[in-house]
């Protein structure tokens, strides 16, 4: 186990450096400060999952605080609504920035200006969009009335409302969700940056400016719930202002073939793209593994390639999800004994940041498989 860790740290290690100088780069631009890094990432998880037998849902979930001083990120995942006949249920994953308050009040808050928004009988598809952009809206308005005055601080959001005829996605900032149907990646959200043609149109409207791709040259979202000294404009409604609280919503009909839908923070998708994210979690999910510890061996495989940011995700399963098949878990022995025999024969550097935390992590192997197989030259 010992080589095994010092075996990725010398793969990865120069990955981790790049970041990290990135990172620190950033840090100096934002309003808040330098984003501070631990010495070692903090790498416990605890994740949970559920499932609605009657509509064929299972879920899991999960959250690491990793290398960032203070975890920042929340989520809530609700299978059943109130009010609502079986089949409804919403997930959210939300991801602070300048605190935790505006993601934690989101997490506890959201689901319930949803659910008065949508009322007992909502129309579907159009009702249910206009319904999630009000609920956003309301709950932005009533943060702001909690907030302290002139803190700063604010939170992205992509949340999924699941209909037994729809699947509603609707995001502020750069938290993202993707939708897998038939073994490929059918949808896919777009963050919300300032240099995108709606956003600058909206930002200079309403008298900002872009610097460095970033509004004010600070914020580099420009939706958000929160961040309420951008949502100063005088005679512009909430939708309008520099940073709108508003999400962009979209309506996917559900078919036979949907596969699993991901919610992440932005520390997900800076470590793997959504192709490999997908395929990740397909392979897993055939091997039978069950949706909370995928996603936990997902956030530490996202660690292990090198983010340094908070990281949560939510996997929703449908019916349609990959089944456990015995010729992938015949294969994945086999690369056991294989990457087995390679560590056996791998040179063992002095220490390193993988001997500070990561190496006892229960999860070891498992992220360790999934690393190599991307990461190892051949």
């Amino acid at each position: 186990m010992a080589a095994f860790a010092r075996l990725l740290e010398r793969l990865l290690w120069p990955a981790r450096e790049k970041q990290e100088s990135e990172e620190e780069e950033e840090g100096h631009r934002t309003q808040h400060g330098p984003q501070l890094l631990l010495d070692a990432p903090r790498c416990v998880q605890r994740p949970h999952g559920g499932a609605a037998a009657s509509c064929g849902l299972r879920f899991g979930a999960s959250a690491v605080q990793g290398w960032r001083a203070h975890m920042e990120d929340a989520h809530c995942a609700w299978l059943e609504l109130p009010g609502l006949p079986p089949g409804w249920a919403f997930f959210a994953v939300l991801d602070g920035h300048g605190g935790a308050r505006a993601a934690l009040f989101g997490a506890r808050h959201l689901p319930g200006h949803v659910l008065e928004a949508l009322g007992p009988a909502p129309g579907e598809p159009e009702g249910v969009r206009g319904a999630l952009r009000r609920a956003f809206l309301s709950a932005d308005a009533r943060l702001r009335a909690l907030w302290p005055r002139g803190e700063p601080g604010g939170s992205t959001a992509v949340a999924l409302l699941v209909s037994p005829r729809f699947l509603y996605l609707a995001h502020c900032g750069d938290s993202r969700a993707m939708l897998s149907r038939a073994g490929a990646v059918a949808f896919s959200t777009e963050d919300h940056r300032p240099l995108r043609p709606r956003e600058r149109e909206r930002i200079h409207n309403a008298g900002g400016i872009i610097r460095r791709r970033r509004l004010e040259g600070s914020l580099a979202v420009s939706r958000a719930l929160g961040d309420f000294a951008y949502k100063e404009a005088p005679g512009r409604p909430p939708e309008l202002q520099l940073v709108s609280a508003e999400p962009e919503v979209t309506a996917l009909a559900r078919q036979g073939e949907d596969e699993f839908l991901l919610l992440a923070s932005d520390g997900v998708w800076d470590a793997m793209s959504g192709a490999a994210l997908a395929g990740l979690v397909a392979s897993r999910l055939c091997l039978g593994l069950a949706p909370e510890l995928l996603c936990a061996q997902l956030l530490d495989t996202c660690l292990c390639k090198g983010s340094l940011d908070n990281m949560t995700c939510i996997l929703v399963c449908f019916p349609g999800a990959p089944r456990p098949c015995e010729e992938a878990i015949r294969k994945e022995l086999a690369l056991d004994a294989a990457l087995g025999r390679r560590v056996a024969g791998a040179p063992q550097p002095e220490h390193g940041f993988l001997d500070s935390g990561l190496r006892g992590h229960p999860r070891f192997t498992s992220w360790g498989r999934a690393v190599l197989q991307g990461c190892c030259p051949c």
